[in-house]
């Protein structure tokens, strides 16, 4: 066995998308790695078959990681760019997805059809015809239009443009998307033979989560059509094929749909959120919507739980599947309950069941005629692919099963600890973990470092965290919770609303106290403190409120409200939601929750570690700490990463990604060891 290496990173394998055929025989899902020597990552898509557990590789082009079964069963229609015109058209600024289809039969991939946009979805409604989830802006349209002769000089007239950006609504950038003003997801249909594509929705509507329904007649979706302005809040549509009509439905003014699909034909399946009582992170509730009558009806009043997974990893690539999928009568989820993540299903009645349950992670699912497929972390073990039949999981991939054989690893010791009697809440428990330094003596004392996650509505549970694991080979106890305002305990647990920085830190110090009281071998003079987001925020304002911590290391922080309130992509609704307030109403509480206020008096050492492109909490709430701590004679160091963004920890390129590492090892050693 050997160490847990730092570009141990770069030899993983991460699994992303499960589907399972129609007839729920054969599960395709992508693969990726990462090409250290092209600092990027190559994806390509893998078959298991389930009656004969055949694991086969479908495509070798290192660039193919997108796709869906076709009708058919046999074949998988997939997005990619393979040949050299095609690579050098994209080169040149032409706009495109081409698609391929490729058989389970064999042979090579096939060109099927080019789409004259960024397709971000697509499903087949017969072999024919398909529906079109885009990426559409006003150039992109002018050149779909366009002649070929046009072309060229169209090119040339859209690079010209990109030394200039004009903004005339909010939010006019995305974080991993840059600018986004008037760009909108707009819905298609696409006709194979003749290649006609048809607009579904305006210029100025932004839709989201098509499903058709089983007769393939009808199909639903969510959106919002919005100028200047977009609201946290959206309507369904429900669009008749033949006869090309489009019906609106409003769940109310301040609804948030998550998501809709068919119950059956006179009832549509919603998800969404009322956003009355906790906000824009209130968990949602599981509706049913009759289209006769126009009428919504609760089917889980007492439900307090959010579907999707929250649980926290470096180690994911390449997104998941549907969150929600219909099977028979039933639709089924995964949903983060107290540490960890579960399989439910929801029945037409609304009891709500759980169908599985895994220690570590279950991903993301695929569900066909009774047949299960996850992709999951068991314990310590990285992503694998998994069935489940019997009540039972079964390991069906070997990916990455080398780390576990090969690598010295440690086990996360779980703790509970007592929140601060001060703030009593619903939820008084805090959970938390500690990893011990591999290899551990107990006759030696170590230094620490405490890790806070980002959301704050996130979660950190019992699954494989490489930087957490690769710092304890390093020599150091990595310990971690869950304070007021994660996920997975319900609404009255994660709503910190005009709280931060008081009770969530309050359960964050003692936390740490607990863990210097039971472990002794902790030295308390060599104590680390890091976060990203949220918990870059956090780490900003302890380094403000004490001094116990040695050394800090803020990654894509916030330091003040105000300026994030009006410069981020998500300021100007999430800054006032959760701190309620905004720079008219009551500036005073904006920067009393600021860790920038208490920046004259941070006399620990920290390292900044900020993204050039991170647009979610922008490069100068980094810069505005930066400056205060030097302004004020504290050890800093600012580190920026060109052309990322806020999710460059987790899907970075792999040069940058271990570079961020060997920062934050080295300035934890240079305080702390």
């Amino acid at each position: 066995m050997e160490p847990l290496k730092m570009d141990d990173l770069t030899k993983y394998t991460f699994l992303s998308g499960p589907a399972l055929s129609p007839d729920g025989e054969t599960c395709a899902f992508a693969a990726h790695q990462m090409d250290l020597a092209e600092n990027e990552y190559r994806s390509d898509i893998w078959c298991y078959r389930l009656s004969d557990r055949k694991l086969t590789q479908m495509t070798t082009s290192h660039k193919d990681g997108r796709f869906i079964w076709l009708s058919d069963g046999r074949r998988l229609l997939f997005s990619s760019l393979r040949e050299k015109e095609d690579i050098k058209a994209k080169e040149s600024g032409e706009v495109f997805t081409q698609f391929y289809t490729i058989s389970l039969d064999g042979g090579e991939a096939q060109k099927a059809f080019r789409v004259p946009f960024p397709v971000s979805s697509i499903t087949e409604i017969n072999p024919d015809l398909f529906l079109l989830e885009i990426v559409w802006w006003p150039p992109f349209e002018t050149l779909a239009g366009a002649a070929a002769a046009e072309k060229p000089k169209l090119l040339q007239s859209m690079k010209e443009e990109t030394d200039y950006e004009v903004l005339d609504e909010i939010p006019f950038w995305s974080n991993g998307e840059g600018f986004t003003n008037k760009k909108r997801t707009r819905l298609y249909l696409y006709d194979v033979k003749t290649k006609d594509l048809s607009p579904i929705t305006g210029e100025t509507f932004l839709a989201e989560t098509p499903q058709l329904d089983e007769t393939h007649e009808r199909f639903a979706f969510t959106g919002i059509d919005f100028s200047d302005k977009l609201e946290i809040r959206n309507d369904v549509y429900l669009y008749t094929l033949k006869d090309k009509s489009l019906e609106k439905f409003s769940m109310g003014e301040t609804f948030l749909t998550d998501y809709v699909d068919f119950w059956d034909k006179d009832t549509l399946f919603v998800v969404g959120q009322e956003q009355r009582n906790y906000g824009i992170n209130e968990n949602p509730k599981f509706y049913a919507f009759c289209l006769k009558d126009k009428t919504l009806r609760c089917l889980t009043p007492e439900l307090d739980l959010a579907p999707g997974n929250a649980l926290n990893s470096d180690c994911r690539y390449g997104g998941g599947s549907k969150p929600i999928q219909k099977d028979g009568e039933a639709f089924y989820f995964l949903a983060t309950e107290g540490v960890g993540a579960s399989f439910k299903k929801i029945c037409p009645d609304g009891t709500v069941e759980t169908v599985a349950q895994m220690k570590g992670s279950l991903d993301s699912f695929s569900i066909k005629k009774g047949k299960l497929a996850f992709i999951g972390f068991h314990e310590l073990k990285l992503a694998e692919l998994y069935t489940f039949s019997n009540q039972k999981f079964e390991a069906v991939t070997d990916f990455n099963g080398w780390v576990l054989r090969e690598r010295t690893l440690s086990n996360l010791e779980r703790l509970v600890v007592k929140a601060d009697e001060k703030h009593p809440t619903l939820a008084t428990d805090i959970d938390g973990w500690l990893i011990r330094p591999v290899p551990f003596d107990p006759d030696k004392t170590y230094p620490g470092i405490l890790m806070i996650h980002g959301g704050p509505k996130t979660t950190y549970g019992e699954n494989f965290i490489h930087e957490m694991q690769w710092l304890a080979n390093e020599g150091y106890a990595v310990f971690f919770c869950n304070p007021r305002g994660s996920e997975g305990r319900g609404n009255a647990f994660a709503d910190v609303r005009g709280k931060y920085g008081t009770i969530d830190f309050d359960d964050l110090m003692a936390f740490t106290d607990e863990v210097l009281e039971r472990y002794s071998f902790l030295d308390p003079a060599r104590i680390g403190v890091t976060g990203g987001s949220y918990g870059g925020f956090m780490t900003n304002w302890i380094i403000g409120h004490t001094d116990r911590f040695r050394a800090a290391v803020s990654q894509r922080s916030i330091a003040n409200w105000v300026s994030k309130f009006c410069t981020t992509d998500i300021g100007y609704f999430f800054v006032p939601d959760q701190n309620s307030a905004t720079p008219w109403s009551d500036v005073d509480k904006l920067w009393e929750h600021s860790p920038l206020k208490y920046a004259d008096r941070v006399k620990t050492p920290t390292l900044f570690i900020h993204s050039e492109q991170d647009y979610r909490c922008w490069l100068p709430e980094g810069i505005q700490m930066f400056t205060a701590l030097k302004y004020h004679g504290v050890d800093s160091r600012l580190c920026l990463f060109r052309g990322e963004n806020h999710e460059l920890s987790r899907s970075g390129k792999p040069k940058h990604r271990l570079r961020r590492l060997k920062e934050i090892k080295e300035w934890f050693d240079r305080y702390l060891k």
